[in-house]
């Protein structure tokens, strides 16, 4: 069972996200071969400092800060307890009650995947549409970041497959996200030569398409064994492996970017001590885990023969199920950590594999049911926070809603306050009740988010209305918004 923590519900932000060439990558063991929302945002948000200065201090987290008592557990270095705070045993003891560390942590990076969306260009108008509004060198001082302590070194740019016509023309490589490493004051800091990669959530129409592919297929991601009991979302495995193959002078992949990238950064500050740290929002959360998964099936993160690897940490923040039983299983065999944010009211984070998932699997704790493969299971430790706002639903699924939830006093709620809660994944009577206030109170509704969601897909009916009625990616489509309309 993966951990779990209410937290108490702030005031939602006015926020509104919509949403065969070969590569040879080298490394320390040889080389690879691979075949070829609108945003707007609101005030600056409060000082980091502030996530230290709760009420009530968790206790010690682990052995390495055993003898620390809980009055000064805040003050402890996070240079002495980075690799705890990053997963390595699970967040055991961290995350109920949140640690104070661990909640400056995940703002901290929470932040890094706000910069995507304040840096990218939603202007029709501008040269820059749809790709990021600065220069690497300049884009954090640009988005309020400038005391970060990292320098972006990369950007990256995702391609999705989507063989159906939109409206605005053929699938293009489109701004996602960046890669950025940790300056060596930063270092001394916080124990570690960090970097960072990044990713935002759904903007395009191309992109909204591809959330709505949720069949399942084999990853495919190691070239030695193709593992085809290891399945992923066919839409997302798109985005993060397409590339701009049929121009003279397309763009790699977003999988081709970043291990070239990754391994060009381990190869630069090998010998010192280095952490991986991925962090994405919505259908950006679901690049991060694939890329996490891809570094540690590939072995890049393996530091010599001895099976010494680099921490690699996947922070999702309203992130959706990404693959089956069997991708989980992996995952947690290769030693992925994942730590996913999940608000408890967000739709986003019961999709895809509303009723087929991790928890209609087994029959009665022993007998497995035949369709077991193809549901979909969620990875990783949970940190439940709880906020909605019923003037403005559409805050459950917010990036800002969420670091604001987080900034909140510690909480109080215990785990015996949970005892007898049996819901599962989705707490029913919960959601019932507030769709019903939902629903009696319509009249002050912001419904933007899901107007511009059916907006889309009505678009795409019309702009191939023919060829929509033969293709049977549309019936997965229309089902998983329909799924969307009704959680």
């Amino acid at each position: 069972m993966a951990a779990k923590i209410l937290m108490p519900k702030p005031t939602c932000t006015s926020v509104n996200h919509v949403g065969d060439k070969k590569l040879t990558i080298p490394h320390s063991f040889g080389q690879v071969s691979l075949s070829k929302k609108s945003a707007v945002f609101a005030s600056a948000q409060p000082s980091l400092s502030s996530v230290i200065s709760c009420d009530e201090v968790s206790p010690p987290a682990a052995a390495s800060f055993a003898k620390i008592s809980p009055s000064t557990s805040s003050d402890i270095p996070l240079a002495r307890l980075w690799r705890e705070i990053q997963g390595c045993n699970n967040w055991e003891k961290l995350v109920e009650p949140l640690h104070p560390l661990l909640r400056q942590e995940i703002i901290r990076y929470g932040e890094f995947v706000t910069a995507c969306y304040k840096a990218f260009d939603l202007d029709p108008n501008s040269k820059r549409f749809l790709s990021c509004k600065y220069g690497k060198k300049s884009m954090l001082n640009r988005v309020g970041m400038q005391n970060s302590g990292y320098e972006v070194t990369k950007y990256i740019y995702a391609t999705p497959d989507v063989t159906i016509p939109i409206q605005n023309g053929a699938s293009c490589g489109r701004w996602i996200g960046y890669v950025a490493v940790s300056d060596d004051e930063t270092v001394k800091r916080i124990g570690r030569r960090d970097i960072v990669i990044t990713f935002r959530g759904t903007v395009t129409n191309h992109e909204w398409v591809a959330n709505f592919m949720s069949s399942l297929t084999p990853a495919r991601l190691d070239p030695h064994d193709p593992r085809l009991d290891v399945k992923v979302e066919s839409g997302f495995l798109s985005l993060y492996t397409s590339d701009e193959s049929d121009e003279k002078f397309g763009l790699g992949s977003c999988r081709e970017q970043l291990l070239s990238e990754v391994s060009r950064l381990l190869s630069n500050y090998k010998g010192e001590e280095i952490s991986i740290s991925m962090a994405g929002h919505s259908m950006g959360s679901s690049l991060a885990l694939l890329l996490a998964y891809d570094i540690s099936e590939l072995g890049l993160n393996k530091i010599n023969p001895n099976g010494d690897i680099i921490p690699l940490t996947v922070f999702s923040f309203g992130g959706p199920r990404v693959g089956n039983a069997g991708f989980k299983e992996r995952c947690e065999e290769l030693g992925v950590k994942v730590l996913r944010i999940v608000n408890v009211n967000d739709p986003i984070t019961k999709l895809p594999g509303v009723f087929l998932n991790e928890n209609f699997r087994v029959l009665g704790g022993r007998y497995e049911f035949p369709w077991s493969c193809s549901c979909y299971a969620h990875v990783g430790v949970e940190l439940v926070l709880d906020f909605f706002n019923m003037q403005n639903p559409s805050c459950v699924h917010d990036l800002e809603a969420y670091i604001s939830s987080l900034l909140m006093k510690c909480p109080k709620r215990s785990s015996s306050d949970h005892e007898g809660d049996n819901s599962g994944d989705f707490p029913v009577d919960n959601f019932l009740d507030r769709a019903r206030d939902l629903i009696l109170s319509a009249q002050n509704f912001n419904m933007l988010p899901l107007r511009i969601a059916l907006t889309n897909m009505i678009n795409l009916v019309h702009s191939q209305r023919t060829e929509l009625l033969i293709n049977e990616n549309i019936y997965i489509w229309m089902n998983s918004l329909a799924l969307y309309m009704l959680f």
